[in-house]
């Protein structure tokens, strides 16, 4: 296993569609290994491999056990309802944006030896669902949000909602 370097938004590698998964070896279980240890390393909720510079279609979402997902070739078949929250990328480090997503989502993959399976998301694990398949089409979370937020706008927004509620 090894940490890779992530990408961030700048690199045209996250702007371009990822290519299925045909075969499943040691190079792809080399490459979910790497997902999983960088994902840890980075403290994130999810990763896809173009974030890393792979151009296919893997990703690793972290699911409401605090397990990590390995998603091959997935695909969004089911969602229903809504939410809006604040949502961020370890490819647009320090920003935040408010995004709206479904509240519940279900995925189609397959795992590391090519099996069909289904998982199935609510709140943040239906968010990064979203998320992280959105990257193996060449998209950031940056095109749903019409503000980035700052670190520090982030902070004050927080604290204000805070003291609001109390």
């Amino acid at each position: 296993m090894a940490l890779r370097t992530i990408l961030t938004d700048s690199d045209p590698t996250l702007h371009k569609v990822c290519r299925p998964v045909t075969n499943f070896d040691s190079r792809l279980h080399d490459l979910l290994d790497d997902l999983k240890e960088t994902l840890a390393q980075a403290n994130g909720a999810g990763l896809a491999a173009p974030q890393v510079g792979i151009l296919r279609r893997v990703v690793i979402v972290v699911d409401d056990q605090e397990q990590m997902l390995e998603l091959v070739n997935p695909e969004i078949i089911a969602q229903e309802g809504e939410q809006e929250g604040l949502e961020g990328c370890l490819s647009v480090p320090g920003r935040w944006g408010v995004v709206k997503r479904p509240q519940k989502v279900r995925v189609r993959a397959q795992d590391r030896n090519g099996q069909f399976f289904e998982a199935e998301g609510e709140d943040i694990v239906a968010r990064c669902f979203c998320h992280e398949v959105e990257h193996l089409d060449g998209h950031l979370f940056t095109e749903h949000t019409d503000h980035l937020y700052t670190n520090e706008e982030l902070d004050e927004l927080l604290q204000a909602q805070e003291e609001g509620g109390e």
